[in-house]
């Protein structure tokens, strides 16, 4: 095909667009086995007659969850549709340095075992932000879980948002005609199940998602002619190189931003998380937390890798025809999506599959948000206001109107995220805002006993203040051109059909033999949102804990001696030569079964 045959894009598209009967049939059955679980869990499974084990139930699977569904609950929650589809586009986009964050995972899986779970599994809490309570203060706790209910309704459109994009793309439905219908059935399902149905829809969906990257990797390694021309091509492109090794806060990815950055990012995704720590709590020992935390690295690396050969497959694919300069993809985000249909075009079914394994991902996500969401609403905002205590019927209204509302208000919210830009640096940018404030807070709760309620507070509002001020400046830098980071080549001489080169003049009609010509920006001054993307998280935490160690010499600093050991990590215990009382337990410590309502006030006052 040639463009002497005065083929259109829009004829290009238009064919490429056959989702039919069988791959709404697959779509629709994820769905409805979604639905189901719901629905099993909600009303047919059997029930405790009493309130705080409905709770536990409801929130933390009345701590007595497995490790292998919970594992695959973690990692489908964490591989959102923002990983499935943003990662190919990074790697498309900017070559292979971003994938160096995968060491970072490993320092936080490190950090994870020594520091953070033994803190968190010892208190049995539902709602992390109680622990700030007990450590500080009742202002640090509301502060807290105002940053996460603010961070997560930022984060959960993007990931709506992203399956729409996929599905727009394969079948040019509009995304505001997919999305609601979509998330209608995982606040359902949610909403009616709790967490137990959340993580066993979590283990299909995550089936469903290897199961869509692995058949592109191989349909599309042999469609292409190996692995060897596809390694080929990205070499040859300079897409496959090392992270810079000079230190410099505004190129964006080094060896420094994407293993100490990246562990930031990590290392606040799991380690102080909500949505992350509540699964863990689901274990009845710190060993099966220990044990799914370490399998979570293994399968979430393993599917990052996917992910980023994915983004090589799709460059070799598209080497001498840029589908983002002809239009042919008309976000970044959909490049994956116009890859499978390429690919799979002709195979009824498949192209189904696919849609099917990125909403999966999404959906996960969506229903771990609203599951913490309705966690953190009820037991940080909900119960200390209440001068009595809930009965068991307006603690289960509660539970469920949380995620009704917030699913609801994460709908709306779609429409603004599509007008800001490539998934996956978006996301990790505005969730910065509140990611870094939180990260040096529980950070400075399980590391530093001398630091006091007012200082962190102080500290937390100002990192919250300057990162807000950052990000937000940084997007609207690279949405007026400001912002601007070095693309890998691209070229539009192969290209068989005729299609329209967008210039900052005027629009050209060019012949797909002519490459567009692209000038070189001007490298701006630097300025504090200029820094990589993946500094922010890092330092908002400094940020945090810098001007809270300040205050805390102005005004004075805790006795460690007079606290409860159990708030800090196990070696700070060691160092400072705190002593944990408590009752000897009949086994070992692996071997004990908690009950599934614990008060955390009950636990305080034991020692």
């Amino acid at each position: 095909m040639s463009s002497s045959n005065g083929i259109m894009l829009d004829d290009v598209k238009i064919s490429m667009q056959k989702f039919g009967t069988p791959d709404y049939l697959v779509f629709l059955v994820m769905l409805v086995i979604c639905a189901l679980i719901g629905i099993y869990f909600g009303f047919f499974e059997k029930k405790s007659s009493k309130k705080c084990d409905e709770e536990s139930d409801y929130l933390v699977g009345g701590r007595q969850m497995k490790v292998i569904p919970i594992t695959m609950s973690l990692i489908a929650s964490y591989i959102s549709g923002i990983t499935l589809l943003g990662i190919p586009t990074e790697i498309y986009v900017y070559g292979i340095q971003y994938m160096f964050i995968i060491f970072g995972l490993i320092l936080t899986g490190i950090a994870m075992t020594y520091i953070y779970l033994p803190v968190f599994h010892d208190l049995q809490l539902t709602s992390t932000y109680h622990y700030l309570e007990t450590r500080f203060d009742n202002r640090v706790r509301m502060f807290g879980a105002v940053l996460f209910t603010f961070g997560t309704m930022m984060w959960l459109p993007i990931v709506i948002y992203v399956p729409a994009l996929a599905f727009n793309q394969i079948t040019g439905v509009n995304v505001h005609w997919i999305t609601p219908l979509v998330c209608l059935v995982c606040i359902f399902y949610t909403c009616v199940g709790g967490l137990k149905a959340v993580v066993w829809t979590d283990c299909i969906q995550l089936v469903m998602m290897f199961g869509a990257i692995i058949l592109v990797m191989v349909k599309g390694t042999i469609d292409i002619g190996g692995f060897g021309l596809v390694w080929e091509k990205a070499v040859e492109s300079g897409r496959i190189e090392l992270p810079e090794f000079a230190f410099d806060l505004k190129t964006r990815y080094t060896i420094y931003s994407v293993i100490f950055g990246g562990f930031a990012q990590w290392l606040k995704s799991n380690a102080i998380s909500q949505n992350m720590i509540q699964r863990y709590l689901a274990l009845p020992t710190l060993r099966d937390a220990k044990i799914a935390h370490w399998l979570f690295i293994v399968g979430t690396l393993a599917l990052a890798l996917s992910c980023s050969y994915c983004g090589l497959l799709i460059y070799a694919t598209y080497h001498d025809c840029d589908p983002l300069t002809t239009r042919l993809a008309k976000a970044k985000d959909q490049l994956l999506p116009l890859l499978v249909m390429k690919l799979f075009s002709d195979f009824p079914g498949l192209p189904g599959l696919f849609v099917s394994g990125v909403f999966s991902a999404a959906l996960s996500s969506l229903s771990t948000g609203l599951n913490s969401m309705s966690a953190v609403i009820l037991e940080d905002f909900v119960k200390p206001q209440m001068k009595r205590p809930l009965t068991k019927k307006q603690t289960h209204y509660v539970m469920r109107f949380v995620v009704a509302i917030f699913g609801g208000i994460c709908v709306c919210l779609v429409f603004l995220v599509e007008k800001l830009g490539a998934v996956l640096q978006l996301s990790i940018s505005l969730s910065a805002i509140s990611n870094g404030p939180l990260l040096g807070i529980f950070t400075m709760g399980v590391l530093l006993p001398w630091i006091g309620a007012t200082a962190v507070v102080f500290g937390g509002a100002t990192s919250l203040g300057v990162m807000a001020w950052i990000c937000i400046r940084a997007q609207a830098a690279i949405a007026s051109g400001e912002l601007y980071h070095a693309i890998k080549p691209v070229d539009t001489q192969g290209c068989g059909y005729i299609f329209m080169h967008e210039s900052p003049l005027n629009m050209l009609a060019i012949n797909s033999t002519d490459a567009p010509t692209l000038i070189d920006p001007v490298e701006p001054e630097f300025a504090i949102y200029h820094i990589s993307y993946l500094w922010y998280t890092l330092l908002g935490a400094l940020i945090c804990i810098g001007v809270s160690v300040i205050v805390s010499t102005i005004s004075g600093f805790n006795n460690p001696r007079e606290m409860d050991p159990k708030m800090f990590a196990p070696f700070i215990r060691k160092c400072l030569k705190l002593e944990m009382k408590r009752e000897e337990p009949v086994g070992t410590e692996d071997d004990i079964r908690y009950a599934s309502c614990v008060d955390l006030k009950a636990i305080s006052s034991s020692t």
